[in-house]
C-alpha cells in the first residue's frame, strides 16, 4: 500500500513558475512599453522601479503615465487608477477564503503582488486542490520581479525601442486574458458570465470610453453570477 506525499516546496515553486511563465512572456513587452512611456514623461529608472515595485498594477500604471502632465492632474490620476484597480477588491475577496490557512503577513504580501494572471492561476489551482504557500508566494514574487525588470529595461532603452505598439506588442496582454478567461468556461453559468461581462465592457468602451468599461464588465459579470449561479458554483 502506498501513501500520497505532499509536493515539496521546491516542486511547488517550480510548478508556480511553469504556470505563470506564459504570462511573464506576455507582460514583458507591456513592461517595456510602460518604462519607455514613463521616461518620455520625465521619469528616470529609479522612479520606474519604485512605481512598478510599490504599485505593481500594469493597467493603472499605463493609464497614469499616459495622462501624466505638468502640473500633475492629481484628481484624474487618483480617480482613473482607483476605477481600474477596483477589480482587485473582487479578486482578493474571491481568493481570500482559499488562502485563509496561510500566515496573515504572508497573505498581505501575497495580495500586494496579486495580478490578473496569478489570480487566475491561483483560482485554477484552488479548483483542483489546496493552494500552498510556496506556490502562492512563488508565483507572485517571480511575476513581480519580471514586471519590475522589464519596466526598468524599457526605461533604460526606451529611445532605442521606439513604440512597441507598432509591432502589436500591446495585444500580448489581451491575448493572455482571452486564454485565461477561456479556462473558466466550465459551465453554462460561467459562459453566461463571460459573455455578459464582455458585452457590457465592449458597450461601455464604445460609448463612454475607458476606464469605465472595466467597471461595467466587472459589475455585469458579478450580477449575472449572483442571479443565475448555483450555490455550488458561487462557493467554488
Amino acid at each position: 500500500m502506498t501513501t500520497a506525499t505532499s509536493p515539496t516546496a521546491t516542486a511547488e515553486i517550480r510548478q508556480a513558475i511553469v504556470d505563470i511563465a506564459p504570462a511573464m512572456v506576455a507582460a514583458a513587452p507591456i513592461g517595456l512599453l510602460y518604462g519607455a512611456l514613463a521616461t518620455a514623461k520625465g521619469m528616470d529608472v529609479v522612479d520606474v522601479l519604485l512605481a512598478s515595485g510599490l504599485i505593481f498594477a500594469g493597467g493603472a500604471q499605463l493609464a497614469a503615465v499616459q495622462i501624466w502632465d505638468r502640473p500633475v492632474p492629481i484628481a484624474a490620476l487618483l480617480f482613473s487608477t482607483l476605477l481600474i484597480n477596483a477589480r482587485y477588491i473582487l479578486m482578493s475577496a474571491s481568493l481570500a477564503p482559499k488562502v485563509a490557512h496561510l500566515p496573515l503577513l504572508g497573505r498581505i504580501l501575497g495580495f500586494h503582488v496579486l495580478a490578473d494572471e496569478n489570480w487566475a492561476m491561483s483560482e485554477r489551482r484552488a479548483g483542483g486542490g489546496r493552494i500552498s504557500a510556496p506556490y502562492f508566494f512563488g508565483m507572485g514574487t517571480v511575476f513581480w520581479i519580471n514586471w519590475m525588470s522589464f519596466s526598468a529595461l524599457g526605461a533604460s532603452t526606451g529611445p532605442l525601442i521606439g513604440d512597441p505598439t507598432r509591432w502589436g506588442a500591446d495585444f500580448a496582454f489581451t491575448a493572455m486574458f482571452i486564454a485565461l478567461t477561456a479556462g473558466f468556461a466550465r459551465s453554462r453559468t460561467s459562459v453566461a458570465v463571460i459573455v455578459a461581462a464582455a458585452a457590457a465592457a465592449t458597450g461601455a468602451h464604445l460609448t463612454i470610453g475607458a476606464p469605465w468599461h472595466v467597471l461595467a464588465g466587472a459589475l455585469t459579470g458579478i450580477t449575472v453570477a449572483a442571479v443565475f449561479g448555483t450555490p455550488e458554483e458561487t462557493a467554488a
